[in-house]
């Protein structure tokens, strides 16, 4: 679960991602965990030094200032912004959590590649991945690998636009018609 982190990403943030790692993860650094408890792995000091010594990139329309090294406000508008940094040459952009700043970029056409990790667990409702106003479109599966604990791990590259079909025929049958005058009457 820990390969994607030892590849060197900056990474792409908002305000309550930023707010939630930099309360733990400056101070979750290899071997710092010795000094606060807790139940750290080696797997745990791989994703800390990652974060660590990656420039984070923190889309945020409140904060002014941002205290964890290598931290750089996004200013005005995040697709703006991201859209600049993708020009310039420079490791793969890592968006880690953070739904909101996501839904813009994809809006924006910004996301090249998702990487949906997928936990057996079950933790009740929460915030949805794709929620309202997520911009439509045909993503295609490029890898998928699933860990010792469960996890799947699928990578999907845009693709397209999305092609509506239907199975609908011609002439609807009677039921279909009934179906449709029920929900013209609100039922």
């Amino acid at each position: 679960e820990v390969e994607q982190f030892r590849t060197p990403f900056d990474y792409l943030l908002g305000r309550r991602t930023y707010e939630i790692f930099v309360a733990h993860w400056p101070f979750a650094a290899s071997g710092a965990r010795d000094e606060r408890g807790g139940q750290g792995s080696p797997a745990d000091d791989v994703v800390a030094d990652a974060l660590n010594a990656g420039t984070k990139y923190v889309a945020s329309r409140t904060l002014t200032e941002l205290s964890w090294r290598g931290s750089v406000l996004l200013h005005g508008d995040a697709a703006t912004s991201v859209a600049e940094l993708k020009r310039t040459d420079g490791p793969d952009l890592l968006l880690q959590g953070s739904a909101e700043l996501l839904q813009t970029l994809m809006a924006a056409g910004l996301v090249d590649e998702l990487r949906v990790w997928t936990f057996p667990v079950v933790v009740g409702p929460g915030k949805r991945l794709f929620g309202p106003g997520t911009s439509p479109g045909r993503w295609a599966l490029t890898a998928v690998t699933t860990s010792s604990t469960g996890v799947v791990m699928a990578t999907y590259r845009r693709s397209g636009a999305l092609e509506l079909g239907s199975f609908a025929f011609e002439q609807p049958t009677p039921e279909e018609t009934e179906r449709r005058r029920r929900l013209a009457e609100g039922d």
